[in-house]
């Protein structure tokens, strides 16, 4: 782990599994109470000397770290699929992804802004730097999502201790690693638990604000633990993200990317397609072809070349989505897929289901696997009002030639992201969160860099 600057071994270790195997890939270090605080104390004595740098040389620094990844992007990429599973293309994708995010945000800037000047008076705002952040990270995509906290923390000014999520810890260890050298020690601490940590330090008192992205569940968790110190706290969260298919499209060429939205990451994506709703009059059509690219898809190892889709990520995740397949055979009818696969590791191939009832778990529920539920409409005004009758809000897709009237059905769609005739754009300038129980507070874009600020009013008498 990394701690001050220092490369160190944990109290204790940790097992990683290979989720294409089921079994031991390797052993890494764990963290007890001891080392966590002692990262909480290093991040909280780095800042000072870190917030106080120009944020132009911090904004170099934050490059050297792009350039020093991307470097090395083709050993990351092989980590990360032996540690998530996901196809080495798709990992390569994904280092590109995070490389991109770096870069991006160090483009960015925080200046002082005068709200007002005249005569008498001169109001000026500046963003200050916060402190001590705790970036606490999923296992669906490991380094991206953790880019997204860090490289703003960082250029506002913030010191970092960072906790991966525990099936998937290799590749953030690997980055702390590759950062001991070219970061000043402290300013980003890499830390490692079995889920038992998170509670202690996400109500540290040194730690200023928690970026956390993970299930709703836990997001409940983290923002009870944060309200006794009121720190800053940034949740995004699960989905059940609904498409909306209108009655114009060409089924053959909609359906192809219904299918990519909903199976890429093996369905591992909180902004996944979770549910499709289509007109009557194509219904049959629109899940013969989801059908038929589902039984195309090769499942496999994510390192043999032909694999487009990988195991799921974690045995825990396996178990679930198995229940979604029992849940979907017995209201519903499963017409490609449906069972797991009877071989080593956590396989699940593309799964269509259609015939089956709103009120069904896989269609109230977020599945967050390969399982995608097919649902018929009579009328817009009816597939929106299903859409929306979610505790979630975090994303949606609308699918229509034309484009005004797929923007007015996007407008009506309660979440905080909808696209029109594409799905999971994310361009780093752009502000991304959730509605409703899928989270809130920005990420990404001049807001999501602004959420690790304190925004500071100086108002002169002059």
């Amino acid at each position: 782990m990394l701690i001050n600057g220092q490369l160190v071994a944990g109290a204790a270790t940790l097992d990683v599994i290979n989720p294409a195997t089921g079994k031991l890939l390797t052993r890494c270090a764990r963290a007890d109470k001891a080392q966590l605080d002692a990262a909480v104390l290093a991040a909280k004595n780095a800042f000072p000397a870190w917030s106080t740098t120009p944020i132009e040389m911090r904004r170099q620094i934050l490059l050297k770290v792009a350039a020093a990844f991307e470097a090395r992007s083709g050993e990351f990429a092989r980590l990360l699929t032996e540690e998530q599973g996901k196809p080495l293309a798709h990992a390569a994708y994904e280092i590109g992804g995070a490389v991109a995010m770096i870069r991006a945000f160090a483009a960015m800037d925080l200046p002082a802004k005068v709200l007002r000047e005249n005569a008498v008076e001169r109001i000026v705002q500046l963003h200050v730097p916060l402190g001590v952040v705790a970036a606490i990270t999923p296992w669906n995509f490991p380094l991206i999502l953790l880019m997204i906290k860090v490289a703003p923390a960082l250029l506002a000014g913030n010191t970092i201790v960072a906790k991966p999520a525990p099936t998937t810890p290799l590749t953030t260890l690997l980055f702390g690693e590759m950062c001991a050298a070219l970061l000043p020690p402290g300013v980003l601490n890499v830390i490692v638990d079995q889920n038992d940590l998170g509670g202690y330090l996400t109500q540290h008192p040194d730690v200023a604000k928690v970026a956390f992205t993970g299930s709703t569940a836990t997001g409940k968790k983290v923002m009870a633990s944060v309200a006794g110190t009121i720190k800053r706290l940034t949740l995004e969260l699960g989905g059940n993200d609904a498409a909306i298919v209108l009655d114009d499209v060409d089924v053959k060429e909609v359906a192809a990317k219904v299918f990519h939205g909903a199976m890429v990451n093996s369905g591992q994506v909180c902004l996944a397609i979770k549910r499709v709703y289509v007109p009557d009059s194509m219904y049959d059509a629109m899940c013969e072809e989801l059908a038929k690219l589902a039984d195309a898809h090769v499942v496999g190892d994510g390192l043999d070349a032909a694999t487009q889709m990988g195991p799921l990520q974690n045995k825990t995740q396996f178990e679930k989505v198995k229940e979604f397949l029992e849940d979907a055979r017995l209201h519903g009818k499963v017409i490609a897929g449906g069972k797991a696969l009877q071989r080593d590791g956590y396989f699940i191939p593309p799964t269509i289901v259609r015939d089956i009832p709103d009120s069904a778990r896989l269609v109230m529920e977020e599945q967050f696997g390969p399982i995608l539920p097919v649902l018929k409409y009579s009328n817009i005004d009816d597939a929106i009002a299903r859409a929306n009758s979610t505790e979630y809000g975090l994303g949606g897709t609308v699918w229509g030639k034309n484009s005004k009237r797929a923007f007015d059905v996007a407008q009506r769609i309660a979440s905080g992201t909808v696209w029109v005739n594409k799905h999971l754009e994310l361009p780093p300038d752009i502000p991304f969160g959730g509605a409703k129980q899928s989270g809130f507070d920005t990420e990404m874009g001049q807001e999501g860099l602004e959420e690790f600020t304190q925004s500071r009013v100086i108002n002169i008498a002059k």
